[in-house]
C-alpha cells in the first residue's frame, strides 16, 4: 500500500493538472473567440474536459490510496482505473463534439481573422502544457498510477492539438481560412483516438483482464525457482484494479510437516509480492504425485 507520501504527491500532480488548465483555457478562449478561430476554441474546449477529467481525478483518484476495509478488503485499486476511463469516456465525448464543429467550418465556411495574438495564445498553451506533463510524469515516477498515466498522456495530446492549431492559423496568415477549421478537426481526431486507448487500457484493470504471456510466465518461473517446489498447477493470474492478483497451486514434498509447509508457503507468497505489479497472492500446496487438478495446462516440474 502507498505511504502518506505518494498521496500527497499524486495530488500535487493533480492540483497542477487542474491549475495548467484553468489557464489553458482562459488564454486560448479568450484569443479563440475575439479572432474567431475554430481551431484555438476546439483546443481550449479541449482543455475544458480535461479540466473535468483532472478534478475528478483530484476528488475520486486519492481514494485509491485508502486502506483495505470491511466494505473493501481488496482496498480500492479499481477507483484509479475508473477515474482514468472517466478520463478517457470524457475526452472521447467533446472530441467527437469538435469534430462536428470543424466539419460545420468546413462546409459553411470559417470567418477567422489572423492575428498573432493566436500564434502567441498558442505557444503559451504549448509551454504550460509541456511544464505540466514534466512535472505529472517525474512524479509519476515512482506512483505509477494509471489515472496520472492518462492525466499525462492527455498533457502530451494538448500538445500536438495545439500544434495543429497553429497549422489552422498560419492557414489563415496565407490566405486559406479553411485551413482553420481543418486544423481543428485534425485536433478532434486526436481527441477521440487518445480518450479510446485511455479507455481500453483501462476497461482491462475494472474487468479482471489476464497480463501479457510474459508476466504470467515470469510469476510462474519465480514459483518453480524455489527449492522446495515440485511443481505448478492451475495458475491463475489476473488484474485487481492496477495490481496483479495470483492464485496458484504448487506441489510439494507431501511428507513435510505443517509448520515446514507453512514456511514454504509464506515464502513464495512474499517472493510474488516482491515483484512488480503484483498485489495480493493465494497459494494452496499440494502433496506432489497425488494427481490432483492433473488436467491444468501448466504441469511442467521445475
Amino acid at each position: 500500500m502507498a505511504d502518506r507520501s505518494d498521496r500527497d504527491r499524486f495530488s500535487r500532480a493533480t492540483w497542477a493538472n487542474v491549475v495548467g488548465n484553468v489557464i489553458k483555457i482562459v488564454v486560448e478562449g479568450a484569443a479563440g473567440l475575439a479572432f474567431n478561430s475554430v481551431a484555438l476554441i476546439a483546443d481550449a474546449a479541449h482543455s475544458v474536459a480535461d479540466l473535468v477529467a483532472s478534478v475528478v481525478v483530484l476528488v475520486w483518484g486519492d481514494s485509491s490510496f485508502d486502506e483495505p476495509d470491511t466494505h473493501h478488503p481488496h482496498g480500492h485499486t479499481r477507483i484509479e482505473p475508473l477515474t482514468a476511463l472517466f478520463v478517457g469516456a470524457v475526452i472521447v465525448l467533446l472530441g467527437g463534439n469538435l469534430l462536428y464543429e470543424s466539419a460545420r467550418g468546413l462546409f459553411f465556411g470559417a470567418d477567422v481573422t489572423f492575428s498573432w495574438i493566436l500564434l502567441a495564445a498558442l505557444a503559451f498553451a504549448i509551454v504550460d502544457m509541456y511544464l505540466v506533463y514534466r512535472y505529472t510524469a517525474a512524479i509519476n515516477e515512482s506512483i505509477d498510477s494509471t489515472a496520472l498515466a492518462a492525466l499525462a498522456a492527455d498533457c502530451l495530446n494538448d500538445i500536438y492539438t495545439s500544434i495543429a492549431a497553429i497549422v489552422g492559423v498560419i492557414g489563415v496568415f496565407f490566405g486559406f481560412p479553411l485551413l482553420d477549421p481543418l486544423a481543428g478537426g485534425l485536433v478532434s481526431l486526436l481527441v477521440v483516438y487518445q480518450g479510446v486507448e485511455i479507455a481500453r487500457e483501462n476497461v482491462n484493470y475494472l474487468v479482471g483482464a489476464a497480463p501479457t504471456e510474459a508476466e504470467r510466465e515470469a510469476i510462474a518461473t519465480r514459483l518453480r525457482e524455489h527449492p522446495a517446489v515440485e511443481g505448478i498447477h492451475d495458475l491463475t493470474v489476473f488484474y485487481e484494479g492496477t495490481v496483479l492478483e495470483v492464485e496458484v497451486h504448487v506441489e510439494v514434498d507431501g511428507t513435510l510437516t505443517l509448520q515446514e509447509a507453512h514456511a514454504i508457503e509464506t515464502e513464495l507468497v512474499e517472493t510474488l509480492r516482491s515483484e512488480e505489479h503484483v498485489g495480493d497472492v493465494h497459494v494452496h500446496l499440494d502433496p506432489s504425485g497425488i494427481g490432483e487438478w492433473k488436467d491444468a495446462a501448466d504441469l511442467e516440474l521445475s
